[in-house]
């Protein structure tokens, strides 16, 4: 099969092929109204002929095809009906269609035959279209005037007073709408809704308008949206956007001033809160105090309301009076130095705090006591009225228990030896228990509670 190919080809080439061939450029036309139109047509064939025949008939479905003329050779016969219409200039077989009317719009078939050892025929089929070229559009726009955010409809109608097989192309900003790229917005052909108006639907609307033959771009027009206000913020006097709390150096003058998107512009009020109660002190968007009438501490409130949109927002901010001076040294001060410092801080608070849980005096000697039991406790008790005062706090140290020998009449006595305390020998010698309760190490003395003092 390959090879065969090969030899059809070959043969084109040699010239020995008997085809018939013929070449439309376009298949479909577009012509102007009024204006005339040449359907191109080329063919050729290598083998000897005698005739040539040339027809073109005009077909509009659903009607059947009508002849319009012919040729045979360089001889033409047209139909006396179109015979001022069309020009046809054989052997060339393209037809020239003189003026073009809405009823000239369909398909155009061709077919040539051509008369040698035997006959070869071909036939094409074009299909011509009748134009009027577009006019420039206009939007008219619904309601022609301001609409308020959230609460009015838009809608722009693109008319165009000519032009045949209109395409509407709304454009934003130059871009083109597409039907679904926006929620609000609605496209229907030559129509543009937006239901919801929002803040986002500002901007210039134009209209393309395009035809097979044609384009032509309307003019802009820009809808009035009312939206706001907006980002109400307080700015200084070199234009900074300021937080709730305002720094300035003593001596300086207050200059501050509000700003908020909105359309139209906002009315601005400030007023100033002090002693829970407030006073307007300017009205408009900025707030000028001289500096003898700037106190330490004052907070001002800042208003923006929009009359169209009947919208009311407000912002605070605290203006404090510092020396000079002081505000450029916390500027300054390194963030990683106020890290360093608050840890350390935490540090030593955290050790102090082990340092006083790990001694505490009557937490030690109470865990004593509960490792030595009840009968312990008692002794202790008892042991605090050896030194013969109310409070046994003064009493406390470190003793030296001796023994005396024993005697029949008297029982043994013991006798302590004291260091490092306040206590006297004449106060032991005065004091003679017979129970005694003896600590080889005393802390310094705990604080009694008020149960432990009555017991003594």
């Amino acid at each position: 099969m390959f090879c065969g190919l090969q030899i059809y080809v070959l043969c084109l080439f040699l010239g020995i092929s008997s085809a018939l061939n013929m070449t439309i450029p376009s298949y479909t036309v577009n012509g102007i109204e009024g204006q005339p139109l040449r359907l191109e047509v080329a063919y050729n064939f290598n083998f000897a002929f005698s005739d040539i025949q040339i027809i073109w008939l005009f077909e509009k479905p659903p009607t059947n095809p009508k002849y319009l003329l012919t040729s045979v050779n360089r001889s033409v016969v047209p139909d006396l009906e179109y015979r001022h219409k069309f020009t046809l200039s054989p052997p060339n077989a393209s037809l020239l269609i003189n003026s073009l009317h809405r009823s000239d719009e369909g398909n155009y078939i061709v077919k040539i035959n051509i008369h040698g050892n035997g006959t070869k025929s071909a036939i094409e089929k074009i299909q011509v279209t009748v134009n009027v070229p577009v006019t420039k559009p206009v939007i008219y726009m619904e309601p022609s005037f301001g609409v308020v955010e959230k609460k009015g409809n838009i809608t722009l109608k693109c008319v165009v007073e000519e032009g045949t097989r209109v395409v509407y192309q709304w454009m934003k900003n130059e871009n083109p709408i597409e039907d679904s790229s926006n929620g609000s917005m609605t496209i229907n052909k030559d129509t543009l809704s937006i239901a919801p108006v929002l803040k986002e639907a500002i901007g210039n609307y134009s209209c393309l308008v395009t035809n097979p033959i044609s384009a032509m771009m309307s003019d802009m027009i820009t809808p009035t949206i009312y939206y706001g206000p907006y980002g109400l913020t307080i700015n200084n006097a070199k234009g900074q956007k300021v937080g709730k709390v305002f720094m300035l150096d003593k001596g300086d003058a207050v200059q501050l001033y509000c700003s908020a998107d909105s359309n139209p512009p906002n009315i601005y009020s400030w007023i100033l809160k002090a002693n829970n109660s407030i006073h307007p002190v300017q009205y408009g968007e900025f707030l000028e105090i001289a500096s003898e009438e700037v106190t330490q501490r004052t907070e001002y409130i800042c208003t923006a309301y929009n009359n169209m949109t009947e919208t009311h927002v407000e912002t605070h901010i605290l203006v404090i009076v510092i020396p000079k001076g002081l505000e450029q040294k916390w500027k300054y001060l390194s963030p990683l130095a106020i890290i360093t410092g608050i840890s350390l801080f935490l540090i030593v608070s955290i050790c102090i705090f082990a340092i006083w849980k790990r001694f505490q005096p009557h937490k030690v000697i109470q865990q004593k006591l509960n490792r030595k039991g009840p009968r312990t406790k008692a002794r202790y008790r008892k042991g605090q009225t050896v030194s013969g005062h109310e409070s046994a706090t003064r009493d406390f140290g470190v003793y030296e228990f001796i023994t005396l020998p024993d005697t029949a009449e008297i029982p043994p006595v013991p006798r302590w030896r004291v260091i490092d305390s306040d206590v006297t020998d004449s106060d032991v010698v005065q004091s003679q228990v017979i129970n005694v309760t003896v600590y080889e190490d005393v802390h310094p003395a705990p604080e009694l509670n008020e149960e432990q003092q009555d017991e003594t």
